[in-house]
């Protein structure tokens, strides 16, 4: 939206946009909730990594480890929660960690797919339109989070590029939710959970360069229980790695 078409608008009229906006986030996330609960099985994951050993972890994240539309699920309801969070009257700490996060979730988010996901489906589905216009869809998500990594929360296009943002997640996620993620299930259901595991071995090597930044965010973004259950996935799929590691 460009300034003038921006300056013309009411105050009123914006701020109808913001909650329109809002409403539908809220309505997406409940209904992936409801398919889903992502907090009850990072919890499972996190305990099999308090309770067993190094080795037993290892074998414990092949079985624990969900098929890869499930981990898709995933990672659009922490997405989805994340923008949740970012409201008008968030502190801007806050927000900044919030965008961090979300930023860097969502890069992760488009490699693993693009690298794993899309070219599995692909070959045993062949051209589909959706499939097609996604990563054209993930490049203009890579333009909106450099663009809000360059501004501060105070800047006046920072809440603007949030929403466009996650306008665009939202109907991103509408889209696989209620097409791709179906046929993946449909088409290659035998491969789901060898696609979930490479998609968390690659997920770790993603994120290993950042793992400082993802617990200071994590902390300052989300409740000190929920931060935990996450440290434990970490550590657990970081196990997952190491044997292989050592074994080169």
């Amino acid at each position: 939206m460009n300034e003038t078409s921006h300056a013309a608008r009411s105050s009123e009229e914006i701020q109808m946009d913001i909650e329109d906006t809002r409403e539908q986030l809220d309505r997406t996330l409940d209904a992936l909730q409801s398919r889903l609960s992502p907090r009850e099985r990072l919890a499972a994951v996190a305990a099999a990594a308090r309770a067993r050993s190094v080795h037993a972890m290892h074998a414990a994240t092949q079985a624990l480890s969900p098929g890869i539309t499930t981990m898709i699920r995933m990672d659009h309801t922490h997405a989805l929660a994340v923008f949740r969070r970012l409201r008008p009257h968030t502190s801007m700490a806050r927000k900044r960690a919030l965008a961090a996060n979300v930023c860097l979730a969502l890069e992760i988010h488009a490699t693993l797919e693009e690298e794993i996901f899309y070219p599995a489906l692909r070959a045993a589905i062949g051209p589909n339109e959706l499939l097609d216009k996604s990563v054209p869809e993930h490049d203009e998500m890579r333009t909106l989070i450099a663009k809000l990594r360059a501004l501060e929360p105070f800047d006046a296009g920072f809440d603007d590029t949030c929403r466009a943002l996650m306008r665009l997640v939202l109907h991103h996620v509408a889209d696989e939710e209620s097409t791709l993620l179906s046929l993946a299930e449909e088409s290659i259901p035998d491969q789901l959970s060898e696609l979930g595991v490479r998609m968390t071995k690659r997920r770790m090597e993603l994120l290993m360069p950042h793992l400082g930044e993802v617990a200071i965010t994590t902390a300052r973004s989300f409740p000190v229980a929920t931060a935990v259950v996450a440290a434990g996935v970490v550590t657990l799929a970081w196990l997952a790695l190491k044997p292989r590691t050592l074994d080169t």
